[in-house]
């Protein structure tokens, strides 16, 4: 990867709407060349893909949460099947595997207050090999959705 390249991927973090005639004048290239380093970089996987942003509570999800969840084994079938039940429950919108303890850290969003006790008591708390979950309120959002440095 070279700085033409870091250019590609600083413009598109801003702007995925660019058409690539627009990418390829503010990077500074012709059309031709640019589209051959868009497609090698999300044929590479480094461009995963392109998305809308959404603002959660105007789409109904005004309650957010991080539940902190110890498994009771760490052996790798527990885990996998911990781990296919997370994939399955929409309102978990990022899960991350934690090194020591707690063993994750799930980001979940609900319509409100109920809802989320609901998802916890028939969902969450029912999920494979769970020894104990932890929650806590998100009160303000302050960095999402960040740009990476490039």
């Amino acid at each position: 990867m070279d700085k033409i390249d870091k250019k590609i991927l600083a413009e598109l973090q801003q702007n995925g709407r660019l058409s690539l005639t627009e990418l390829a004048e503010k990077i500074g290239l012709s059309l031709s060349p640019c589209h051959r380093r868009v497609r090698a970089l999300e044929e590479s996987g480094v461009i995963r893909g392109y998305r809308a942003q959404l603002e959660p509570a105007l789409i109904g999800l005004q309650f957010a949460t991080i539940v902190f969840v110890t498994l009771r084994d760490g052996d790798k079938a527990s885990v996998s099947a911990f781990e296919e039940a997370v994939i399955e429950i929409p309102q978990i919108v990022q899960a991350q595997r934690l090194f020591g303890d707690p063993d994750y850290m799930l980001h979940v969003v609900t319509k409100d207050l109920l809802s989320f006790q609901k998802l916890y008591d028939e969902r969450l708390s029912a999920m494979p090999n769970v020894q104990r979950l932890i929650s806590t309120m998100v009160m303000k959002n302050v960095v999402t959705d960040r740009l990476y440095p490039i």
